[in-house]
């Protein structure tokens, strides 16, 4: 910035009236060549008395003659480059070109892109205050969906928060970690000091976790088919645990339902990835 005072070769007075430049409907900036550079220096009027000269500096390959305050001594003010984003992005410019003659399908292209993006916008997201609600329809030990309802499409950390807890769950599961048959500490008075009994644990009937299917994601639906095998309560109870914190802390679990082969508006012939259906291995 040159700032010139009240003796300046082009102002006679520090009060400069605005309507004065308001009638140069055709100014240009002045310019000068220096150092084989060419400069334009932009008349800026403050309050106060003072005057500015705004110095542009204009060279090939220098955010193509475009200053920090967005002027070009060719064609004014411009903004901060907003043009060149078409370039970069094509298909943002075939849509918005496509917004006079064709309003409909510039929405559906934009609706689309969206879609087809969506894991790659941010937007907040944290758990939800409201209760997880937990629904049993016809669920069987050996052969049920366990279907998912999500506040929001949830992200791909969230997915993967989800699968790797369902992942560690089979796990426990699969060891014979949940088995309400053999819960020697949790059973225990609270007053004295815990014991366990190797053999009492050695000879309850074990119990197991068969086989499990991957996650599932459709929109803000879920679902994975499990074969626990045995009829043991405790393992979902476990489940229900973690995914109730995951909720509150995490990501809004609107619901969980146990059992049943259809669940809301879940489509079983939606199996693209740009419709919104992905698969996540557990």
């Amino acid at each position: 910035m040159a700032i010139l005072q009240s003796c300046s070769l082009f102002l006679q007075s520090a009060s400069v009236s605005l309507s004065l430049l308001s009638r140069q409907k055709h100014y240009s900036p002045p310019v000068w060549a220096v150092g084989g550079q060419t400069k334009s220096y932009v008349l800026v009027c403050k309050a106060g008395g003072g005057v500015k000269f705004d110095t542009q500096k204009e060279s090939e390959g220098e955010d193509g003659g475009f200053g920090e305050d967005g002027f070009s001594s060719r064609s004014g003010f411009v903004g901060r480059g907003e043009g060149k984003e078409f370039d970069r992005d094509p298909e943002f410019a075939e849509i918005m070109g496509a917004c006079l003659d064709d309003p409909q399908k510039a929405r559906s292209k934009m609706e689309e892109r969206l879609r087809k993006k969506r894991n790659k916008i941010l937007h907040t997201k944290s758990g939800s205050g409201e209760p997880m609600r937990v629904v049993f329809n016809d669920f069987s030990f050996s052969n049920s969906y366990i279907w998912f309802e999500f506040y929001n499409t949830p992200l791909e950390q969230d997915v993967s928060l989800i699968s790797d807890t369902v992942r560690s769950w089979h796990i426990i599961g699969r060891l014979g970690g949940c088995n309400s048959m053999n819960m020697q500490l949790s059973q225990s008075p609270l007053d004295k000091q815990p014991s366990y009994d190797p053999i009492q644990g050695a000879n309850v009937t074990p119990t197991t976790f068969y086989n499990i299917g991957d996650l599932e994601i459709q929109d803000n639906l879920g679902r994975v088919w499990v074969d626990i095998g045995t009829k043991e309560p405790l393992i979902l109870d476990v489940l229900i645990n973690a995914l109730t914190q995951i909720s509150s802390d995490f990501v809004g679990i609107k619901k969980v339902v146990f059992g049943g082969t259809q669940f809301e508006h879940w489509k079983e012939n939606l199996t693209s990835e740009e419709a919104g259906y992905t698969v996540h291995k557990i």
